[in-house]
């Protein structure tokens, strides 16, 4: 009987049900994984020790992207019969590679050229045996269709660009999580709408992972960090998901994102993005120093400066970027060049305003104070 289900049985005439397995079947796997390494972790003292640039002040693993890549992998593994088997096994092979460098780095340490050689052997094998790439720019600055190698080249930029963006802002509880988990929803709902189904089964399966993960991640008994595996995992995934978007929505003139879609995936990414940009400029021509030495200007620092939570900074900043994209998928109709250029203004001052407020309401707290 359970064989003739399964030769009868087709995913795309029943997508919400399949997409809702993927999500449970990931979460529990995730969620029964989690304690174990944080057992493992704790006996054999594979923990991260605080220094003057974390948030935290207790020793605390860093090994959940364990927990995320078993969860997806075993996901992508069982569905991956019924689905696209290339691109879910390319997908599989890519994280693979991310996983294993990111848990020597989370173990010992890791080089910067060994992990960015990583990210672009991953990066290349989706692009050149899946052909998921951006082959123009949209009308950018009036450049539409690119040249083969320079839509690759552009394409490597772009997936090295999220990963590394993603990974610079896992600074404080859950941000990382509940950023990838507000992409993913996004992406999950563009690719079921689009057909995309062995992609939206992918982000439906990392929502799942994530949603397990924050769930210690917040945890104040049993916390567990992402680590460079899981950010490296998680970003590349959101670069695959981003390129797969932009991508099939250039190829398809009659999508309604056909020319919008790079504004909308910059919109969902803008937080990463942004913070990444703002850094860089601070520390290379306000600081005088490399953009890649670490310190704590990145915004989620600010938050945390100006007297907000941990969880305040996390939920703050998801609720903006929630507004943001509601409101880049409210000016489709607006050339792209227009879409890009207000989206940087709007979201630029949409992240200015707490810090505006907080300055504000401590300016009302000290004239009461000194009445008093």
């Amino acid at each position: 009987m359970i064989k003739t289900l399964l030769e009868n049985f087709n995913p795309e005439n029943s997508p919400l049900i399949w997409l809702v397995c993927a999500f449970v079947l990931a979460f529990i796997i995730a969620y029964q994984t989690f304690p174990t390494i944080l057992y493992v972790a704790k006996e054999k003292h594979l923990m991260d020790e605080p220094d003057s640039r974390s948030m935290h002040s207790s020793k605390t693993p860093t090994l959940g992207g364990i927990g995320i890549f078993f969860s997806l992998v075993v996901v992508m593994t069982i569905v991956g019969t019924m689905l696209n088997t290339k691109v879910l096994l390319l997908v599989m092979g890519g994280l693979t590679i991310l996983f294993f460098l990111g848990l020597k780095d989370d173990l010992t340490v890791l080089s910067a050229r060994k992990k960015f050689t990583g990210q672009l052997l991953a990066a290349l094998l989706l692009i050149v045996f899946t052909d998921t790439r951006i082959v123009g720019f949209s009308k950018i600055f009036d450049v539409d269709m690119l040249p083969y190698w320079v839509s690759i080249g552009f394409t490597l930029f772009v997936y090295i660009l999220i990963i590394n963006a993603y990974n610079l802002i896992d600074g404080v509880d859950g941000l990382a999580g509940c950023v990838a988990l507000l992409i993913s929803v996004f992406f999950t709902l563009l690719f079921y709408n689009s057909g995309a189904l062995s992609l939206a089964t992918i982000s439906v399966a990392l929502i799942g992972a994530l949603l397990a993960f924050l769930k210690f991640n917040f945890s104040t008994k049993n916390k567990i960090f992402m680590g460079d595996t899981g950010s490296m995992i998680v970003g590349f995934l959101l670069a695959f998901f981003t390129i797969s978007f932009i991508s099939q929505s250039q190829l398809n003139i009659d999508s309604e994102y056909y020319r919008a879609s790079p504004a909308l995936a910059f919109a969902m990414l803008f937080f990463p993005l942004i913070d990444t940009l703002r850094i860089f400029f601070i520390r290379i021509f306000i600081m005088k120093k490399s953009p890649f030495e670490a310190d704590k200007n990145h915004i989620h620092h600010r938050f945390i400066q100006s007297g907000f939570s941990h969880i305040q900074t996390t939920f703050t900043i998801v609720f903006l970027n929630v507004l943001i994209v509601i409101i880049a998928f409210n000016m489709l109709h607006l050339n792209l060049n227009t879409q890009i250029g207000l989206l940087i203004v709007y979201g630029s001052i949409l992240y200015g305003m707490p810090f505006i407020i907080t300055k504000a309401l401590n300016k009302i707290k000290k004239k009461t104070r000194i009445k008093v």
